[in-house]
């Protein structure tokens, strides 16, 4: 194998596919790369057996063949190469590496002890997606998502077609996250895939600005992600999703619309006195046209007031700090409404009209603030 490479593009060719090498396992094969040259085409694979991607890329190439480079080593070494041609070339064990002021020779990895990444047996059913919209409705859900892979499906992202609707949803058990979107021409499904995978699509979405469509050809048990030259096989949870529509209250007593912006500032300030044993308490006392955010410490207390709009009674409520803050972080609405039904029911954030997102956090229990 012989080829000759712009070394920006290869760069950035190893930072997508390095996405999928393993950092922990006892498989050193996994922390390589595969590196196939053929008909002036360079395919890069890398796989943990939980995700797998391959992109390709132009060069000319020399002499066809594959060979297996240790991903960190082979990668920083084409990162910190000047920005010009780079030609690589497989030798007894090793491929060099070579620049017009540089050679460096790098130790091989066995091919045949790389996992077969290519698999066309499952039957697909595929839809496709925006860009822009699978990104923006994965940041604004993948952090509600359980980090506790004891927790079995919670780590993972709900995804449904319903209705001409895509909704994503995922929760941890103390906050839950739902966003929905107009999707015409979908057939009814639903898929589990994990938050952490989810956000490496993401990511992966986001290197290839060119691209117009999003294609996930969807099978029992794996899902393959298209995204320009760049391919993307994952594996789909198994296991039932808890029936998050039964934990989202129908009804609530207390409707204050507020300031999204003036509601983010003044609990961010709050939360720098939360007590971290209390969980990161603040309080909210909502009474009248106003909203009084308080947290204490033994370094001090705070206090501030955010004019509101209410309907119905006063209530005085806790909450994490931090529960809260993710959720506001994540919306772009200028205004919000929060519905409560009492101190001890969980609040529904949710915008001023229609229902394209539904955030609902618990609260925590207030001795004295």
């Amino acid at each position: 194998m012989k080829f000759i490479c712009n070394q920006q593009t290869l760069a950035r060719a190893l930072n997508t596919v390095g996405k999928a090498v393993s950092t922990r396992t006892t498989l050193p094969i996994l922390k390589g790369i595969l590196i196939e040259a053929k008909d002036n085409t360079l395919t890069l694979s890398a796989s943990d057996l939980e995700i797998s991607i391959k992109k390709k890329i132009n060069a000319e190439v020399i002499e066809e063949g594959a060979t297996v480079v240790p991903s960190r080593l082979f990668g920083d070494i084409i990162r910190k190469l000047p920005a010009e041609e780079i030609t690589v070339e497989e030798e007894m064990n090793s491929v060099s590496i070579k620049t017009v002021s540089s050679q460096f020779s790098v130790v091989t990895m066995p091919i045949d002890e790389f996992p077969s990444i290519n698999d066309n047996s499952e039957k697909k059913d595929t839809i496709t997606l925006d860009p822009s919209l699978f990104r923006e409705m994965v940041r604004k859900t993948s952090f509600a998502a359980s980090v506790d892979e004891a927790k079995g499906t919670l780590v993972g992202i709900l995804t449904e077609l319903e209705d001409d609707m895509i909704s994503m949803v995922a929760l941890d058990g103390f906050r839950l996250a739902l966003v929905r979107k107009k999707m015409i021409g979908s057939e009814n499904k639903k898929f589990l895939i994990s938050a952490k995978i989810m956000n490496e699509l993401s990511k992966i979405t986001s290197d290839e600005p060119d691209i117009d469509t999003i294609r996930m050809n969807l099978g029992d048990k794996r899902a393959v992600i298209e995204a320009g030259n760049t391919e993307v096989t994952i594996r789909i949870m198994e296991g039932d999703y808890i029936r998050y529509k039964d934990i989202i209250p129908k009804e609530s007593n207390i409707k204050v619309k507020i300031s999204k912006v003036l509601l983010l500032e003044s609990i961010e300030r709050a939360s720098l006195l939360a007590k971290e044993g209390k969980n990161n308490l603040i309080k909210m006392s909502i009474s009248d046209d106003l909203v009084t955010i308080s947290s204490r410490s033994e370094d001090g207390k705070v206090k501030e007031e955010i004019g509101i709009e209410k309907e119905g009674e006063n209530l005085d409520i806790g909450f994490n700090s931090k529960y809260v803050i993710d959720v506001l972080k994540v919306i772009e609405d200028e205004e919000i409404v929060m519905n409560f039904k009492s101190s001890i029911t969980p609040c529904v954030i949710s915008p001023v009209e229609g229902n394209e997102y539904q955030y609902l956090v618990l609260p925590v229990r207030i001795p004295n603030v």
